[in-house]
């Protein structure tokens, strides 16, 4: 039925069958990456991590950084290895950022493929139902009275079966996108807060080295003036 159904829609129903085959692949590439490649980022580890910043132990935070492989991991060692070879705040936020966007680009590249076969699908399945429809008519205006009825009804029946395997094609690609669009949000929206809360204990380590080397300086003063 299914493969009668599908030498009948014409050459359109082999793209949808590309279609199709790609939708396959990535449905199963995105939940791959996004449910099992990506880990989510231990809330303990991320403690620990952030009191070795705050004591101003880069290399005790980038070792503990690194023994986890999560997508914050590779900005927190980007961080941690500026701020050891003295890099200035600026420079801290320039590293960091650059790693957060290559951590977003590596989670969503992939996932607005799923909504483009979707509709490309969709859109083929129409085109070929109304190419089919017009070859329907242009055979029925040819033919004898008596069938033209039975011709124009099986004419647009096989053309219908682009739509109809177009759809087959499509809905079940728009709800995975749907899905994995909304895992992705959550992925990039914990990563964004994650990296931001890191950036602020290390301004926060700035600001401290500045307050703790005027302290130094005004109480040496004094004794040079004496």
């Amino acid at each position: 039925m299914i493969i009668q159904a599908f030498r009948e829609g014409g050459p359109f129903m082999f793209v949808i069958l590309a279609f199709g085959i790609a939708t396959f692949a990535f449905v199963i590439e995105r939940y791959y990456s996004l449910y099992l490649k990506v880990k989510p980022i231990p809330a303990q580890w991320l403690s620990g991590v952030r009191d070795a910043l705050m004591r101003g132990e880069f290399s005790q935070a980038e070792k503990l950084a690194a023994q986890s492989a999560n997508p914050l991991t590779p900005i927190l060692v980007k961080g941690c290895q500026v701020m050891q070879r003295g890099g200035s705040e600026e420079e801290v936020q320039a590293r960091m950022d650059e790693e957060l966007s290559k951590g977003i680009h590596n989670i969503d590249r992939r996932t607005a493929f799923l909504s483009m076969f979707g509709n490309v699908a969709t859109l083929v399945g129409l085109l070929g139902t109304i190419v089919g429809m017009i070859h329907s008519f242009a055979a029925v205006a040819q033919a004898n009275p008596m069938d033209r009825a039975t011709l124009l009804s099986r004419g647009i029946a096989e053309a219908m079966n682009c739509t109809a395997f177009g759809l087959l094609v499509a809905v079940p690609a728009l709800v995975a996108y749907a899905i994995y669009q909304n895992k992705t949000d959550h992925v990039v929206h914990d990563l964004t807060q994650a990296t931001s809360e890191i950036y602020h204990d290390l301004v926060f380590f700035f600001d401290r080295s500045s307050t703790s080397s005027r302290s130094r300086s005004s109480s040496v003063r004094p004794e040079a003036n004496a």
